[in-house]
């Protein structure tokens, strides 16, 4: 089994983002930036300060992170900044400087990144069965619904949702999309299931007893569809970026997301994703390996090299692995990829 650096380089892309904003020439105020480091823990405490230019005389300052206010100080008063958001990501600054009487003040920016100091377990699978898969299907979700796998699949004019057989391949019922849409994602919440598109901002979802289309739906950001999971609540999607998008199934609405992190860096490309045990897990798009993740603050707890799974099956390059599923009543996951001609069956373990 590689080690933890190795496998981490197989699921990142490396570049890091910028620190600190510059402040405009005819600006009297900034953030200091010699206070501000780049790049900040959970639980640290970042000082922020404010520089002045040409002496004015500061009445308050009133500071802000991402949007909410944290704290009002008299006169150039500094202030401690404990960082206790869970999630990773982008901490964005403002302070809103009042001076010399004047009741309109100067805003000035700034940000930081708050990242994972968790080192990720590496875990092992055992292959516990090995199933038939359809060979035509080109994999974009997967998911265990009372008993059985349902699958999407993508590429225009071959996508589909299909209900089937995992033991022996048997169709029990599938519902084609238009030729218009490639399909991405699906998951299955209060009897409905629901499936996301690729680059269309569209979504179907369908009676999980009739598999009649009830609803189509429109994305409400502007987002690709990738993959999805739910967790008896929200549902989770990815847009191939490093979120994970939170969605009120009611109303379709993307409530918020999460930003997925290894270490300091953000694991791009985030795909097919699948909730178990309080753990997300995520196919990384073009990567041999699943990411375990806290759905709270987006930080990678554990990786599965999927690599030895190639050997097994009869697949070109393009034919990654994409299709993770939970079979609560097994506690094993069921794991394939487009085109494979094969599902296995695992567990892991450290």
């Amino acid at each position: 089994m590689k080690n933890y650096n190795l496998l981490g380089i197989i699921l990142l892309s490396a570049a890091l983002m910028g620190g600190c904003e510059s402040k405009k020439p005819e600006d009297f105020f900034s953030f200091d930036a010699t206070k501000l480091k780049k790049q900040y823990l959970s639980g640290e405490t970042a000082n922020l300060s404010i520089t002045n230019s040409e002496n004015k005389a500061i009445d308050s300052i009133v500071y802000y992170s991402n949007d909410q206010k944290i704290a009002s100080k008299k006169g150039g008063e500094a202030m401690n900044f404990e960082i206790k958001s869970p999630k990773l990501g982008y901490q964005n600054l403002k302070a809103i400087v009042y001076y010399d009487g004047e009741t309109g003040g100067q805003e000035v920016f700034s940000k930081f990144e708050v990242i994972s100091n968790i080192k990720p377990k590496v875990l092992k699978y055992t292959i516990v069965n090995t199933y038939p898969h359809d060979t035509k299907a080109f994999t974009e979700g997967l998911e265990f619904y009372r008993d059985t796998l349902i699958e999407s699949t993508g590429q225009e004019g071959n996508s589909y949702v299909r209900k089937f057989d995992y033991k022996t391949g048997k169709v029990y019922k599938q519902a084609d999309i238009d030729a218009q849409y490639f399909g991405e994602g699906i998951t299955v919440i209060g009897n409905k299931i629901y499936q996301l598109t690729w680059r269309n901002k569209t979504g179907f979802i369908y009676n999980a007893d009739t598999w009649k289309l009830e609803k189509t739906f429109t994305f409400d950001k502007d987002v690709e569809g990738w993959g999805m999971t739910h967790d008896n609540k929200y549902i989770y999607q990815s847009d191939g970026t490093e979120k994970v998008w939170r969605m009120d199934p009611s109303s379709q609405k993307l409530l918020d997301f999460i930003n997925i992190y290894i270490g300091d860096t953000k694991i791009p490309q985030v795909n097919e994703l699948e909730l178990a045990e309080g753990k997300l897990y995520a196919n990384v798009w073009q990567k041999d390996a699943v990411a375990v993740i806290n759905p709270e603050t987006g930080a990678t707890e554990g990786i599965i090299d999927f690599s030895g799974l190639r050997a097994l099956v009869k697949v070109t390059k393009e034919d990654v692995l994409n299709g993770i599923a939970y079979n609560p009543k097994t506690k094993t996951f069921f794991i394939t990829g487009k085109n494979w001609d094969k599902i296995f069956e695992v567990k892991f373990s450290e």
